[in-house]
């Protein structure tokens, strides 16, 4: 099928922000669909409206956008657009436990966000995994005024595709029986969540291309046989007009291209979505790495020869400049994080950031933040296992971010793009001053990625007063630990953030607390907070003691009968000549 074009934004241009302002309504019932994506299995995913898949929103600088959602599946749910700032609307921002309690089973809420930036986004579930079970659609904003000029526009959401759903995956993957944390590897992969995608191009027009990795781990590499693509926008920022011929793109990360049409209808071209194997522990034989769509010049014309692309080296930061500069300021404090993956004492493999894994409080971290008074500056009030991270109001911080695996990790901040200003090899200790490498005008996004066994400092201003997730945003990492929570200018938050009442009746309906510290407790009383697993102990528990003492028994057991079968094994002439026991 052909995948219809948004009208032109320079039809857009013409008229002034203001007139576009207007309050734009979905109605999102949130179902389960039964449908088969990729042509290889039939399978139960979450839709919206009793379809899949779920529709894309498209929204305009300073509209406000409003959903209205109701819960119809057996879970409760969020949604979180990815990508926008919220500003003063922290409530809005979706993730469960952290911003609000989810919606329960049956229960609506109604989402409104005014909109105060432009660029390419996506909205998702942000509870449960429930996006990769097929709950994420695009989230596009125009700008009237673009800054670059171009005649259509497409969409192109890539996504890595599964067969069983979420919660059988991650009960496997978070497992004694998985001790070195192998991620569920994906059996396909989708654009816009479907195959076989095509886009009408006309001969001289110029196009926009979207593109958008909504995958749980899946990383992409990105060429279009027989076209130059130029990228304009990073992760919602205009940027200055670059040539690629391919570049890589993590979970969650956006583009967007500029790609000149041919003057001849001679010939089709295949535009291709690599997934890079390094993201995966094992690569399957059944396992189809690439995902293409087609442009279509004409129907009638034969596909043009594939080009063999070598995806070399892609440095974002280095090549890649905002069209608005933002000079930077030396950061008032610095934050080190160090990711790692280890086996802890409930003996499965889990994610870290200082050897803490993240673990949801009782109370939601906003609600404690606008409900403790005083407090809310206190670290301790959130609880040890949501890793608080109390930043003063329009300070400047550094993040360094240690990936102290062996694995790739693209890392998220919610609520703010950050400026990514020094990369580096090894996990920075701290001995030296950090090696900045741009502090002029440098790359802005939201989600950027950490090689293994490198690091990256991002940096940005806490002027976004709320509470505000930051993790990795492979799924599988997350639901394993690998986040902190920030808890922005508390001392700003009185009378700034408000809470839905709806969202606390949720939290009633759920028998969780909505007021206290991270236990539901007041003061520093904590209680009964929810606590996770903890490092292994320098020395054998007593637990392990036993579990040993065990382990050699049957050791010792098993090469007894092994030696006893060995003696019983003597080998004696039969009648007829032949040896037999």
């Amino acid at each position: 099928m052909f995948t219809t074009p948004i009208k032109t934004l320079a039809l857009l241009g013409l008229a002034s922000a203001a007139a576009h302002a207007a309050v734009v309504t979905y109605n999102w019932n949130i179902t389960y669909v039964n449908t088969n994506p990729d042509g290889l299995m039939d399978r139960r995913v979450i839709g919206i409206n009793g379809q899949f898949p779920p529709p894309a929103i498209n929204v305009t600088l300073n509209d406000t956008l409003v959903i209205n959602v109701v819960n119809q599946i057996s879970e409760p749910t969020t949604l979180h657009a990815h990508g926008l700032f919220q500003t003063g609307n922290n409530q809005m921002d979706g993730p469960s436990m952290v911003t609000q309690c989810p919606i329960p089973p049956g229960a609506n809420f109604t989402y409104t966000i005014p909109i105060k930036q432009y660029g390419t986004y996506w909205i998702h579930g942000h509870n449960k995994g429930h996006y990769v079970d097929g709950l994420r659609a695009p989230l596009i904003i125009h700008n009237p005024a673009e800054t670059y000029h171009y005649d259509e526009e497409y969409t192109l959401a890539f996504s890595d595709w599964y067969h069983d759903e979420h919660a059988v995956l991650l009960d496997e993957y978070l497992s004694i029986f998985n001790p070195t944390g192998a991620e569920p590897v994906p059996k396909s992969a989708l654009i816009n969540q479907m195959l076989n995608t095509q886009f009408l191009f006309v001969p001289g027009k110029v196009y926009r291309l979207r593109i958008i990795n909504m995958s749980a781990l899946a990383m992409f590499h990105i060429h279009i046989d027989g076209h130059d693509m130029d990228i304009i926008e990073v992760d919602g920022v205009d940027v200055q007009r670059t040539t690629v011929k391919t570049f890589p793109i993590s979970a969650a990360q956006r583009y967007s291209i500029l790609v000149t049409a041919k003057n001849t209808t001679t010939n089709n071209f295949l535009i291709h979505g690599d997934m890079d194997p390094e993201m995966f522990d094992t690569v399957p034989d059944t396992l189809q790495m690439n995902i293409t769509g087609t442009i279509i010049y004409d129907a009638a014309s034969p596909l043009a020869s594939e080009e063999l692309i070598d995806w070399g080296e892609f440095d974002d930061a280095a090549l890649l400049t905002p069209v608005v500069p933002m000079a930077t300021t030396p950061a008032d404090k610095q934050i080190s994080l160090t990711a790692s993956f280890q086996v802890m004492d409930d003996h499965i493999n889990k994610a870290t950031f200082n050897d803490i894994t993240y673990v949801a409080p009782k109370v939601p971290t906003l609600y404690t933040a606008v409900s403790m008074g005083n407090l809310s500056s206190d670290p301790q009030v959130y609880g040890t296992y949501t890793h608080p991270l109390v930043l003063k109001h329009n300070s400047w911080v550094d993040i360094i971010i240690n990936n102290n695996d062996a694995g790739n990790h693209p890392f998220h901040l919610h609520g703010h793009v950050f400026q990514v200003v020094g990369r580096g090899d090894g996990v920075y200790d701290g001995s030296t001053p950090y090696p900045y490498f741009n502090t002029t005008n440098p790359l802005r996004r939201d989600t950027v990625l950490v090689p293994s066994l490198t690091n990256v400092a991002i940096r940005f201003q806490a002027n976004n007063p709320g509470v505000w997730f930051f993790h990795c945003h492979i799924e599988w990492h997350l639901q394993a630990g690998l986040a902190t929570t920030i808890i922005e200018a508390p001392e700003s938050m009185s009378g700034v953030l408000t809470v839905d009442q709806t969202h606390l009746e949720h939290c009633t309906d759920l028998g969780l607390p909505f007021s206290g510290n991270a236990a539901g407790n007041q003061g520093l009383d904590l209680t009964g907070q929810n606590i996770g697993p903890n490092l292994l102990p320098g020395k054998f528990t007593s637990k392990g003691i036993v579990a040993l003492f065990f382990t050699v028994l049957s050791a010792v057991a098993g090469l007894a009968t092994i030696i006893w079968y060995a003696q019983d094994d003597e080998l004696v002439p039969s009648e007829e000549g032949k040896e037999t026991k």
